[in-house]
């Protein structure tokens, strides 16, 4: 059996702000105290590891992270606009209770038909898909049988996850992706895919 390229999924640390519920989208949102010590973490996880490659986000949420496993690595990180969140568009850094109040008539809408509906000036997941998509699959087309990290946004891990699991898109919410975590899939290069950690810590 030919040998799988391994991603380590990863999500960025904790954001300021986190306590009320927003869409943070493609706002080049900080890291709290605690996020930056949580992706720090992740360079010792890598430590012993000799990653192929190591891609994220250009969100300086990801950049962070995929900086400090680098300085274990010989690979330098590669940053990826296509890897950033979901655009939220008119809606990213409003409370979501403000937005269920002010635009209820479109947040149902788009409760009832997450895939396809987007925020104003946004992405539906559908677009999001779009663009990750291809990414991906020049990613590990780029590293075969190679162990890689990528960092990136809640929304786009859950793209990638679903995808590998086989699901629709529109169960993109029965997936939990929390600050830091930690995610593998082998990609094998028959096309089959197994996740073997999901939302790991």
């Amino acid at each position: 059996m030919s040998k799988p390229t391994r991603v380590h999924l990863l999500r960025h640390g904790q954001v300021e702000g986190f306590e009320e519920k927003r869409y943070n989208g493609q706002a080049d949102t900080p890291l709290t105290v605690l996020g930056r010590r949580q992706s720090a973490g992740f360079a010792g996880r890598f430590q012993y590891r000799r990653l192929a490659a190591i891609y994220a986000s250009d969100l300086q949420r990801c950049r962070f992270a995929a900086d400090q496993i680098a300085l274990f690595q010989r690979a330098q990180p590669v940053y990826r606009s296509e890897l950033r969140e979901l655009c939220a568009g008119d809606w990213e850094g409003i409370p979501w209770e403000v937005l269920q109040r002010d635009a209820a008539q479109l947040w149902q809408a788009r409760l009832r038909d997450i895939v396809h509906i987007a925020p104003p000036g946004g992405e539906s997941f559908y677009s999001l898909a779009e663009r990750v998509r291809p990414e991906l699959q020049q990613i590990i087309s780029s590293h075969p049988g190679g162990e890689i990290v990528i960092v990136s946004h809640g929304g786009v891990n859950r793209l990638i996850l679903l995808d590998a699991l086989g699901a629709p898109l529109d169960s993109l919410v029965r997936i939990e992706q929390d600050y830091a975590c930690h995610n593998i899939i082998d990609y094998y290069p028959d096309g089959r895919t197994s996740v073997s950690l999901l939302n790991g810590k």
